[in-house]
């Protein structure tokens, strides 16, 4: 099956046409966040959801945990898609789908050990459509909720994939170099990349056009 690509920290309408226009599968747009970067203001957010032709799908990064929070964030950017980075309470994804039935909701597992595992299973109990494992750190002082550009523990990733019954995309430090071996390795739905094909914190066509070669050979 092919594996499809997200290519997330959008800041623009140039780098939401510049990954469109690469073959990405998925845009993502960071709101705000306790750490880390890409975050973008919403007003450009909503900008670049109003001109992203389907079947491209817009991914609003959320850091809210209430279920009112997450709704109006949502509402400001319309994004088709919310990407939790944080853990929510039991029952949000139920009022979330109540409020706005139509939006696909991914959980963002933070792989920091086999406890991740029991993590992913308990949010595709809850409801969630997809995962995404990434490499931050919820339990710091200050939370890293993603950005962080660091491979986390690919085995522990492996597992979560084996055992979802929902599709997971892996982020964490990917770029063309290691992408082939995530694929190998993880076997995931889809990739998600930010710092990877970024210089200078500015989407590069040329290690874009590069992680897509790998990807799709």
């Amino acid at each position: 099956m092919r594996t499809r690509v997200k290519v997330c920290c959008i800041s623009s309408l140039e780098e939401a046409q510049m990954a469109i226009q690469a073959g990405a599968d998925a845009i993502g747009l960071v709101g705000p966040m306790p750490s880390g970067p890409g975050v973008v203001d919403d007003a450009v957010a909503a900008a670049v959801v109003r001109v992203t032709p389907p079947p491209v799908a817009t991914f609003m990064l959320t850091s809210e945990t209430t279920a009112e929070g997450i709704i109006a964030h949502q509402k400001r950017v319309g994004a088709n898609t919310i990407q939790l980075v944080d853990a929510v309470p039991a029952g949000t994804y139920a009022r979330l789908r109540e409020a706005i039935p139509a939006i696909k909701l991914v959980q963002v597992i933070h792989v920091v050990g086999e406890e991740s595992l029991i993590e992913a299973l308990a949010a595709i109990a809850e409801g969630a459509d997809t995962l995404l494992l990434d490499s931050g750190n919820p339990s710091l002082a200050v939370k890293e909720l993603g950005g962080t550009g660091r491979v986390h523990n690919w085995l522990v990733s492996q597992q979560i994939v084996e055992q979802s019954t929902v599709p997971v995309f892996l982020a964490g430090g990917l770029k063309p170099d290691n992408a082939r071996e995530a694929i190998k390795l993880v076997q995931p739905f889809g990739l998600d990349i930010c710092s990877g094909v970024r210089t200078n914190g500015q989407l590069d066509a040329v290690k874009l056009r590069a992680f897509f070669e790998v990807v799709r050979g």
